[in-house]
This record gives C-alpha cells, structure tokens and sequence, in this order.
C-alpha cells in the first residue's frame, strides 16, 4: 500500500499562484506514473497533469502553458506549480500514483488539497 499526502493548496487571487506538493511513501517511486487530477463541485474528476518516472509530461489542454508537474524521486515526491489561476481551477487536487504490471494494477490516490481561486 502506497499513501500519497498532498499539500499547498489555499486561496489565491485570480492570475496567482499555488504549487502543490505530494508526497509518496513507495519503497520505489520511480516506477509510478504519477499525476494530478483534480474535481470541482458537481463536475467529474479530470486528469490535469502527468509525468512517467524519467520525466515525460503530459497536460490538459486547460492548463497547458500554466502548469506545470515535475518530480524529484530522491525525495519521492510530485509537484504542480500552477501559475495563471483563474476562477475555473477552483477545485480539489488529487495526488495519483499508478503503476501497470502483467498481472495487475496499482492505483493510489491522496486525501487531496482544496485550492480556491476567488478575488
């Protein structure tokens, strides 16, 4: 069992910014694929960003050119420096670990964090 803690969420004025930081008690965190979703008020939860463990990123459209993930498997953590925030990023922000083997899957999720974008 993996636990994922994140952190750093909280208000912020629109065009603000918040990084968020998620820290993972896997014995090997390079092997997960990690990301940030995130869910707003009666909408699904959305992937928002994510990044394979030798660094190769992927955005939603909504975010790219604002966020931005990255990783340090030393410290075993994951970040997203959000910058640009607007009112529509308003939601809570979940940490995912996920791994893929031949016999199964391993897919952890964190408590979340709210961040609130409001003047």
């Amino acid at each position: 069992q993996v636990q994922l803690v994140e952190s750093g969420g909280g208000l912020v004025q629109p065009g603000g910014s918040l990084r968020l930081s998620c820290e993972s008690s896997a014995t090997v965190f390079s092997i997960y694929v990690m990301a940030w979703y995130r869910q707003a008020p009666g909408q699904q939860r959305e992937k928002v960003a994510g990044i394979n463990g030798v660094g190769i990123t992927n955005y939603a459209d909504s975010v790219k050119g604002r966020f931005t993930i990255s990783r340090d498997n030393a410290k075993k953590r994951v970040y997203l420096q959000m910058n640009g925030l607007k009112p529509e990023d308003t939601a809570v922000y979940y940490c995912n670990a996920y791994r893929a083997t031949s016999l199964t899957e391993y897919d952890y999720w964190g408590q979340g964090t709210q961040v609130t974008v409001s003047s």
